[in-house]
Parts: C-alpha cells; sequence; structure tokens
C-alpha cells in the first residue's frame, strides 16, 4: 500500500554521506530539513547539492526545508560546564555575566530582564528548570530555584505563558534566507513568529533575495495561539512545534492545540507539519516505544500533511531504520482513516473556477469509486486544494515544473510526477495514461477522473474534468 502521510526528515552527522541520504530517502524520506541552528552556510549548501544529486540517481524530486534559528533566548555558559541547582536556593540570569557559576548564569538575550517581572515563571532547558522571579535589578534577574536540576551551556529560556518581546527574525535569520534562496530551497521555516507581520517580513526578505521559497509558520510561542488564524493565513502552511509550544502553554494543553492546528491549516488550504520527539528514543534505539508509534498515528488521523524528525535522523544511532518505522506505522495509520467526503463538503464555499473543478473532481471521484484522480497542473495549487480532503484514492499530480514538484512532494495524498506538457489537450491527456500505466499506477479498466487548463500551460489555469476508463477513449 502506498503511503499518503510525507515524511521530513533532518540531515546532521549522522546522515550527511551519500550512502546514508540514498537509504533514508529509499526508505521515505519526501523532505529533508536543514536546521541552520547548526552549522554553516558552507554545511548547509554542500548538504542541500547532496541532496539533490542522491534524488537525482533515484529519478525523484524531494522538498528542501530550510529552517531558521530564530531569536537565540538561552543562558550562557558556565565556568565548569554545568551547575546543580537545588529547589529553594537563589540563582540569578545576569545579563553582565560572562562565566556562569553555582550562583548565577549568563544570558545570550540581554533584553530578557525589560520582558519580566517579580512572579514571572522562567522555564529553562525544556522545562526541566523551573525558576520563580523574585525581584529585578537593572541587568539581574533575582529568581528562586522551583524545580531543580542540571543546568548546562547555552539551555534555552522560555517564559511560563509567553511574553517574551525577541523578533522572529534575527540578524542571522536575514543572512540565513540569502542562504537558503542560494540553495533553492523550496520551503522556509520561520521559528517563534508572533504575528502575521512577522510572515510577511520573511516572505518579503525572501522575495527581495530572488526567491521563491514557501513559508511554514513554526507555531511554538504562547503568542502565536491567540494569532493562529491569520498567522495561517500570511504562511503556505505551519509547523506543530510541539517543544516550546509546550513548555509556554503546558504538556497537557498541546495534543488538543495539535487538532485544532491541523483543522484549522486544512480549512485554509494549508500544509501542516507535525514535528518534535516523534520518535525520540530511537536516537539510541532501535525500536521505538509504544507511546511513540500511537503519538505518530494520532497525528496521521489528525490529517497532518507530514510528520518529523529531528536529532533522530540528524544525530541518531538509527537514521535509516527509524525513517523505515515511521512510514509503516504511517501506512498502517492511514488503513483507519474514514473516508467521509459528503461530510466534509457541508459548509465549503469556493468561487474560483480551478478551485470549483478540483472539488468536483474529489466528488465524482469518491462516488464512482475511481482508480486515481490526476491533475495536469503548473503550479501545483489544484493538487493542494484536492489533497486537503480525502476522497479513498491516490492523487497524481502531473507536471513540467521541477519547483512544484518538490514543493507538492510535502502534500498529503499526492503522487507529483514528471509531464512535459505540450500540443493539444488529447495528446497531453493520452501521455498521461500511459505515463501512469506504465508506472503501474492504473490499469485497463480502471476508472480515472482528470483535471486540465486550458490554454495549456497556464498557471491557475485548471478549467476542464474529464472522466475516463483506462484504454477506452469514450468519456
Amino acid at each position: 500500500m502506498s503511503r499518503s502521510t510525507k515524511i521530513v526528515a533532518t540531515i546532521g552527522p549522522a546522515s550527511s554521506t551519500p550512502e546514508v541520504l540514498a537509504r533514508m530517502l529509499a526508505a521515505g524520506v519526501d523532505c529533508v530539513r536543514l536546521n541552520f541552528s547548526h552549522g554553516t552556510a558552507a554545511d548547509h549548501v554542500a548538504r542541500a547539492g547532496a541532496v539533490r544529486a542522491v534524488a537525482r540517481e533515484q529519478g525523484r524530486e524531494v522538498a528542501l526545508m530550510v529552517d531558521l534559528q530564530g531569536p537565540k533566548i538561552r543562558v550562557g555558559k558556565f565556568r565548569d560546564g554545568r551547575v546543580t541547582l537545588v529547589p529553594g536556593q537563589d540563582f540569578i540570569l545576569d545579563a553582565e555575566c560572562e562565566l556562569g557559576d553555582e550562583a548565577r548564569a549568563g544570558l545570550d538575550y540581554k533584553e530578557l530582564p525589560r520582558d519580566v517581572g517579580p512572579g514571572a515563571v522562567l522555564l529553562l532547558d525544556d522545562g526541566l528548570i523551573r525558576l520563580s522571579v523574585t525581584r529585578v535589578d537593572g541587568p539581574r534577574i533575582h529568581t528562586r530555584v522551583e524545580l531543580g536540576g542540571v543546568l548546562s551551556n547555552n539551555k534555552g529560556i522560555n517564559r511560563m505563558g509567553g511574553g517574551l518581546s525577541a523578533p522572529a527574525l534575527t540578524s542571522k535569520d536575514m543572512d540565513d534566507i540569502k542562504t537558503a534562496v542560494q540553495l533553492e530551497a523550496d520551503y522556509v521555516a520561520v521559528s517563534f513568529p508572533k504575528s502575521r507581520e512577522d510572515m510577511y517580513m520573511a516572505r518579503q526578505l525572501i522575495r527581495a533575495a530572488g526567491g521563491r521559497s514557501q513559508l511554514i509558520a513554526k507555531i511554538e510561542r504562547a503568542e502565536a495561539i491567540a494569532a493562529l488564524a491569520e498567522i495561517i493565513a500570511a504562511s503556505d502552511g505551519i509547523m506543530v512545534a510541539r517543544g516550546d509550544l509546550a513548555v509556554e502553554v503546558g504538556n497537557a494543553t498541546v495534543p488538543g492545540l495539535q487538532k485544532r492546528m491541523i483543522r484549522l491549516a486544512r480549512e485554509q488550504n494549508k500544509l501542516t507539519i507535525t514535528a518534535t520527539q516523534m520518535m525520540e528514543s530511537m536516537i539510541v534505539n532501535p525500536v521505538p516505544t509504544r507511546a511513540e508509534v500511537s503519538d505518530v498515528a494520532n497525528a496521521v488521523l489528525d490529517g497532518t500533511d507530514a510528520v518529523m524528525l529531528s536529532a533522530e535522523t540528524a544525530a541518531g544511532k538509527y537514521p535509516v531504520e527509524t525513517v523505515e518505522t515511521m512510514a509503516q506505522v504511517c501506512v498502517e495509520a492511514e488503513k483507519s482513516d474514514v473516508v467521509a467526503l459528503d461530510r466534509d463538503f457541508l459548509d465549503r464555499t469556493f468561487t474560483r473556477i480551478d478551485q470549483s473543478i478540483a472539488m468536483a473532481t474529489l466528488f465524482a471521484a469518491f462516488h464512482l469509486n475511481a482508480k486515481a484522480i490526476v491533475a495536469l497542473t503548473q503550479s501545483g495549487s489544484t493538487a493542494l486544494w484536492m489533497s486537503r480532503l480525502n476522497a479513498g484514492c491516490p492523487i497524481y499530480a502531473l507536471t513540467p515544473e521541477t519547483a512544484s514538484l518538490r514543493k507538492m512532494a510535502l502534500y498529503r495524498n499526492v503522487r507529483p510526477l514528471y509531464l512535459e506538457q505540450h500540443g493539444d489537450r488529447d495528446m497531453v491527456l493520452k501521455l498521461a495514461e500511459d505515463l501512469l500505466v506504465a508506472a503501474g499506477k492504473v490499469q485497463a479498466g480502471d476508472m480515472m477522473v482528470l483535471t486540465i487548463g486550458e490554454p495549456l500551460g497556464k498557471s491557475g489555469g485548471t478549467n476542464t474534468m474529464k472522466i475516463v476508463r483506462v484504454g477506452d477513449s469514450r468519456p
């Protein structure tokens, strides 16, 4: 059974060789993530080139995603590399401290003293350490340790409930956007956006650098939840970034938010990626926990376009096995996915001709029990709209545009294929049928529902639906 849910894998030291990359792509990776929190621009350009080369050798296209670091809200370094904090002790976060000790820590984020006051709760190292602010004295934040533990160099800081003023795009991010354009990234993920303005700025910077990358908003701040609808509208997709988000809003809140975010994004015809600790134990173990399997399966059943691996493939011991396992879990979960297209159509409105054709195609394919939906597309928009609802059959998106092939690699239930689209409409439709038959996707007698735009080659011009039986020239 083919898989509808896509897999995003982060590459790093454990997965940068051509041999491992080839095995990972063969195991099911649809999009490769480059984490710009680590490594140099030269590292990322080299890795992007390696990914493109391996994909070409396998005769396919995969998407490239650049994940921007965002604001560096972290403690500084310690004289001995780490300290142990004990509940009840006083501890100072000092913006002027160079090297920390048992009594104080420096701050990479120098503005933190302006953002907090007495009673604020600061969560360090993904919430493993909790500090309550007692007073602020200039550049020094005096706190009492509520939840102690070992605190080491450069651990992250969150404020419970949000409220930190750090901008989503730093000067480093602005430079990194230029690198993303240079390596022709298909997607750029923006860390810690608080509003639609953050996404507008990122898009302007990408366009100014000459790029056309799609924008993914990483929802990981408490403020982003309040502005969720407008952030989704200003983006091409969202990432349910459950790590920092859970620290700010609480672990128990995240599963419900995940479902809400995926639903809202799909209603706006936007992508969703579910991320963070999906198969965390496979960093060191060859098999996942049952809880991790359930987590991935639930994200699939929520309707996410993609599930993401981070350290599991970037630095883990079993990068290939992790991808294989995640692919298997997705396939099994999809078998339980209920097709309820008639219900899904309720209260949906659409005014564009190409979107109306897309919806009509889904309806026809569902009720005719079609074997395949075939979208002949330039930009990929028709395939995206179709992928928001489940008609119970695969969507084959045929395009002559390499950029569209790569972009559509992340769309749930969409299988992008290359097809030149010149000549008259009937010739192109025949070539599309021949391509799918040769690839073993359909066979004689199967029902297909096709969409195409006239005149050919015009982006956004899908205006025709045709229902055919394979091998039969009659409609």
